[in-house]
């Protein structure tokens, strides 16, 4: 079943490694096929993978776009290691972030870590 996509004025939607940009009105399409698909607000750039929940995302996302989890593992598991021992409240989450990845579920690992990443900020709130 196609996915339907509907995009803001030049809001961008990342597919494959592709990076589709809309022009100044308001677009609907279809997307039919099995390609990894990102919105833009669902994206972390190299610059903004500042924190380590976010480099964490980044990696994940690269594994995702690029359909390439071997060429990333390495550094995955770095930063889930990184994540564990400078986060410990995290552990259960980061572990259902690994179940994902390592099953192969890429985007369902990169919704928990969008999850981790909301609570990454209220903590840096809390501390600040």
């Amino acid at each position: 079943m196609p996915l339907r996509v509907e995009l803001k004025p030049f809001e961008r939607i990342t597919i494959g490694e592709i990076v589709l940009i809309n022009s100044g009105t308001r677009a609907s399409f279809l997307v039919d096929g099995d390609a990894p698909i990102l919105r833009e607000n669902d994206t972390v750039t190299a610059e903004t993978a500042n924190t380590p929940v976010r480099r964490l995302y980044f990696c994940a996302q690269m594994m995702y776009l690029k359909n390439d989890i071997p060429r990333y593992r390495t550094s995955y598991l770095g930063l889930v290691k990184d994540l564990r021992e400078t986060i410990p409240e995290f552990l259960d989450p980061i572990d259902t972030v690994s179940d994902h990845v390592s099953g192969g579920s890429l985007y369902k690992g990169l919704k928990e870590i969008r999850k981790l990443m909301k609570r990454e900020e209220e903590l840096s709130r809390i501390h600040a």
